[in-house]
């Protein structure tokens, strides 16, 4: 018989569970997607399974934004008290601070390549949370620019001397470590006028989340964040693509271009009042035309007269308004993808999310212009959340609720402004602060 001792496993062998299914946060939290036409708040907590609850929960249509920018701040100020106001009283809580998404000026995405030395001995040594954090703060150090912020320095991959593809290198021994980062920027101002927006709202920013990295967080499947495929989010006065590969975000754009484009070009070439044409989209909306179209005829007030006075149109004149700009926006997206480089990894996959690709025959439009298979996605349902919230409309503050609840990430103990992990009396204070 065989006396030898077994060596004992200390950790579970089995398959690692998905990030989003891994919460690592603690006590109460919300989330604000500020938008052009929508304003939305989730008010949510973990509970012991591991599983978000929502607690609270509230939207309404959006004030004093235009293309994801504060241009009216009175405006903004009442639509988000509103609007946190409502999910705070449905939660029975108060929020301090609260994570939002980012569309505001022009976000930017770059990437960059950083080689931090070691000082080690030729052997190497064991890469630590302060090697971690000077290859972030480089990265933070390069992509500066005169009137940029960078928001995200995400590692994409590092490299330990010769081996690459590394994706977490802390611990393993090197020399040199080489490091490609994702670097996402914005506008200043624009960070600025945002951060003052919800100060008058009493509200701190506890962190800011680019707006198509949520919605893909909360629209694609496991499979394709790791083969490669691009989440293209129609809001309503801006389209964010985002292109995932590895489980990583590889490449954010912004067009100016959204839902309320089109509403403006059906109250133009109608001569109807804006919110008429805003009924005409969502209820005869198309971009693909029927046989039927010349002869369903449509009842269309017409601006500056009397109600009563309604003209009559066909179907055809909408769908052919409607359809250019939805070309025109595809196109761009096309085009930017194209300006990445990046095709090759992002794979054969397009997921439309956002209010405006509600359209009817717009996967079809999409699939034949980009060239690759489309769906539309929609955001996982969450405990307590009102099923409305499971619309492709929503997909962004439900993702910004996936990565609060992740604490962003692989490297979410590391924090580039600090000296070192969250030492023990600041996970106190942080744990009284959540329950009081």
């Amino acid at each position: 018989m065989n006396d030898m001792p077994h060596r004992v496993l200390t950790h579970d062998t089995g398959p690692p569970e998905p990030d989003h299914m891994r919460p690592h946060r603690s006590g109460t939290f919300g989330v604000l997607d500020i938008g052009t036409t929508k304003i939305a708040c989730l008010i949510a907590r973990v509970d012991s399974d591991g599983e978000l609850r929502v607690l609270g929960c509230d939207w309404r249509q959006g004030l004093g934004v235009r293309g994801g920018s504060i241009v009216d701040l009175e405006k903004a100020e009442r639509a988000i008290r509103a609007c946190v106001g409502q999910a705070e009283n449905m939660a029975d809580t108060r929020l301090r601070d609260v994570i939002v998404n980012l569309t505001c000026g022009q976000p930017g995405s770059r990437i960059y390549n950083v080689k931090w030395s070691l000082d080690a001995p030729a052997e190497g040594r064991p890469v630590t949370d302060h090697d971690i954090r000077e290859v972030l703060r480089e990265g933070r150090h390069l992509s500066q620019a005169e009137g940029r912020e960078p928001v995200h320095v995400m590692p994409l991959t590092f490299a330990l001397d010769n081996t690459d593809h590394v994706v977490d290198p802390r611990g393993l021994y090197c020399s040199t470590l080489d490091a490609r980062l994702h670097v996402i920027d914005v506008s200043s101002s624009s960070l600025r006028s945002l951060e003052a927006c919800l100060q008058r709202c009493d509200l701190e920013i506890e962190a800011i989340v680019s707006a198509p990295m949520a919605a893909g967080m909360s629209t694609l499947v496991d499979d394709e964040r790791e083969i490669g495929s691009t989440i293209i989010d129609m809001g309503g006065g801006t389209t964010n693509v985002a292109s995932f590969f590895e489980n990583q975000l590889i490449h954010t754009a912004q067009i100016r271009i959204g839902g309320v484009h089109v509403t403006a070009d059906l109250a133009k070439g109608l001569s109807t009042p804006l919110a008429h044409a805003e009924r005409l989209k969502t209820l005869w909306g198309n971009v693909e035309t029927s046989p039927d179209d010349e002869r369903d005829m449509l009842p269309v007030p017409r601006v500056g007269e009397a109600d009563h006075h309604l003209a009559k149109v066909p179907r055809s004149m909408v769908v052919n308004i409607i359809r250019p700009r939805i070309e025109e926006t595809l196109e761009a997206v096309r085009d930017k993808l194209a300006e990445s480089g990046l095709s090759h990894a992002t794979g054969n996959r397009i997921v439309l999310t956002g209010g405006a690709c509600l359209l009817p025959g717009l996967p079809h439009l999409a699939s034949r212009i980009l060239g690759h298979d489309v769906r539309v996605g929609r955001p996982p349902s969450i405990r307590g959340m009102p099923e409305i919230f499971t619309g492709p409309a929503f997909a962004t503050v439900t993702g910004l609720l996936i990565w609060a609840a992740n604490e962003g990430g692989t490297f979410h103990d590391v924090d580039p402004r600090r000296g070192g992990r969250q030492s023990w009396f600041h996970r106190l204070v942080n744990f009284i602060r959540d329950r009081v």
